[in-house]
């Protein structure tokens, strides 16, 4: 018959060099380390850890809970991020920094520089250039952001339906966006939208989603194609879950963060895209407000009056780095392989 197992001893005896046979409590021992010992017995003398926070490191975190994780101890993301919000709250509320009105003019004062109460001068009408310049991001940020939208959600359908279900659909879908693809998108715009005589920016924006979709379009349809060969799609089609439910529940929040990306850098794109529309006369069009407008009436300009292009274009440049960036953080954060 076995013999009884001895109390736990904590430390039996040290050794000259530091060591110490310790008590497994299991009726053996270990030659350790003085550390070691020590923590094997207070490990062993307070049992396993129960309390509330025992499992919060060990708790596996979702790709999104890590993605934003990352983004708050990016400094890139948070400068881009601060730089668009601020875009956002004077798209909204221009009237917060800029009291007076865009299309007020004074063509006494045509390009007169810096003044008090007008700091960035005078356009060729004689117009506010500070104020026409806030007034500006609320045109450039809405087409951005509604473009965006509209090719993502567009895109998105398109290209996630042709991923799932393959076969003919997604041959049709891959020349269609072929054709799409051999459009220059400022040759499409001066073509498409010459003969729209509209001042608002719906004909800029659809003809955006018209011709930005198919770019979305591959990467959710590579995206869904990868996501849907993994072992928990084919244990939810084994179990009988139907196509609706696999796209909404098991798919799409696993496929969709390729396709935020791309969307995220885009959106600098767009917005880019309409300010060159708007300069060569195809975008928007006066009495409407943008960046692009008073760039293109600014340029004959540029020896006398430099500040008349230099203001506009600078918030041009700034919205869109700000814009790029956000989108390379977000990649950065949402690829695993970069991790």
């Amino acid at each position: 018959m076995p013999e009884p197992l001895e109390p736990f001893e904590p430390l039996e005896s040290y050794g000259e060099e530091g060591r110490a046979i310790a008590s497994t409590g299991a009726g053996g021992a270990a030659d350790l380390g003085t550390q070691e010992a020590e923590t094997l017995e207070k490990n062993l003398e307070n049992g396993p850890d129960t309390g509330p926070d025992a499992g919060a490191d060990k708790k596996p975190r979702s790709l999104w809970s890590d993605a934003w994780h990352d983004l708050r101890r990016n400094p890139i993301f948070i400068i881009s991020a601060l730089v668009i919000l601020f875009l956002v709250i004077i798209s909204i509320w221009p009237q917060l920094i800029a009291s007076g009105d865009p299309l007020d003019c004074d063509l006494s004062k045509a390009q007169e520089g810096s003044q008090p109460g007008h700091p960035f001068g005078f356009n060729g009408q004689g117009c506010d250039v500070y104020t026409r310049t806030v007034y500006g991001a609320r045109t450039s940020v809405t087409v951005g952001v509604l473009a965006t939208l509209g090719v993502a959600l567009l895109g998105g359908f398109l290209g996630g339906l042709a991923g799932f279900f393959g076969g003919t659909w997604d041959g049709i879908l891959s020349r269609l966006t072929d054709v799409f693809f051999a459009i220059p998108v400022v040759l499409g715009g001066l073509v498409l939208l010459s003969v729209v005589t509209s001042t608002t920016v719906w004909p800029v924006i659809g003809f955006m989603v018209l011709l930005g979709w198919p770019q979305i379009s591959r990467i959710a349809r590579g995206s869904v194609i990868t996501a849907k060969q993994n072992d928990y799609v084919q244990a939810a089609r084994a179990l009988g879950a139907s196509s609706s439910r696999m796209m909404l529940r098991h798919i799409t929040p696993n496929a969709i963060a390729p396709v935020i990306v791309v969307a995220t850098i885009a959106l600098g794109t767009y917005i880019s895209l309409e300010a060159t529309l708007s300069y060569l006369g195809v975008g928007l069009k006066p009495p409407t407000v943008s960046w692009g407008i008073d760039i293109s009436s600014a340029s004959p300009y540029i020896r006398n009056a430099p500040h008349m292009l230099l203001w506009p274009a600078g918030a041009l440049a700034i919205t869109v780095l700000a814009f790029i960036m956000l989108g390379d953080a977000v990649r950065d954060a949402l690829d695993p392989k970069l991790r």
